[in-house]
């Protein structure tokens, strides 16, 4: 999500009025700087949507049904995932001090003024830059022989599967599952990174921040949002597994898209 070359601020509007998400979509095309990658109605959508997208930016409505737009950062913080920006758009004040009080960018009261926008669109763009560490440069170290077998628990069983017939892995409230061609079960693994360390990166790609997936298992590419893809996997299910955006200009070297 953070790794871009460009200036471009991906982001995802939320809010339950479709009037004011169309009102500030609106207003944000006059942002060059501003990709409005989607929009959302309500608190699950969103959760869905940043959890899918990893937009750099999110404009967030307080005050919605079911769970409202402090609620959505409060489940994502329990996932433990990296969040983007939040700027809450409300036509309430009252929420302001709980807003900052879990890390909230800025908090915008309607009708949004175009000014005040600019401002709060600035200060996303400088803290967007800050947050792109460059890569380390490499050192040198003994190569590690990537891992053929893997030990997954299932129905209260310990299996041992070989590396080429796991399809992907997933990561949620900090439990890894593995999909292999026969079951589902969970990794004794900690992180996807860990995971991704000890198997062959050459066949396992990391195509979002909570999906690594066997290339070889990748059965159809599908187009989704804007010039954004899932990658239909070859499970029984034929799972869908969001490419996220920094990942899709590798999806296109790999299959000449």
């Amino acid at each position: 999500m953070r790794d871009r070359a460009t200036a471009t601020l991906t982001t995802v509007v939320v809010d339950d009025e479709k009037l004011a998400c169309d009102e500030l979509s609106f207003l944000l095309r006059d942002f060059p700087e501003v990709d409005v990658i989607a929009t959302g109605s309500n608190g699950l959508e969103a959760v869905d949507l940043i959890q899918k997208l990893e937009p750099d930016v999110v404009f967030l409505d307080v005050n919605m049904p079911g769970l409202d737009g402090l609620g959505v950062v409060r489940r994502l913080r329990e996932r433990d995932i990296d969040l983007p920006h939040f700027i809450f758009v409300t036509a309430y004040d009252q929420f302001a001090v709980e807003a900052f009080r879990l890390e909230a960018m800025d908090y915008l009261l309607k009708p949004v003024e175009k000014t005040r926008l600019s401002e709060t669109i600035e200060r996303a763009r400088r803290a967007v830059q800050e947050r792109k560490v460059p890569e380390p440069a490499p050192t040198a170290k003994a190569p590690v022989a990537a891992r053929t077998k893997l030990m997954v628990r299932a129905n209260n069983r310990y299996l041992i599967v070989d590396a080429n017939d796991v399809i992907y892995a997933t990561i949620d409230n900090g439990l890894i599952t593995l999909a292999t061609t026969n079951f589902e079960g969970q990794s004794n693994y900690r992180t996807i990174e860990d995971l991704q360390a000890s198997l062959d990166r050459e066949m396992f790609w990391r195509v979002h921040r909570s999906y690594l997936v066997n290339i070889n298992r990748i059965k159809e590419v599908v187009p989704w949002f804007k010039s954004s893809y899932q990658l239909r996997m070859d499970d029984k299910k034929q799972t869908e597994i969001p490419v996220s955006r920094v990942q899709t200009r590798r999806l296109r070297e790999l299959f000449k898209l």
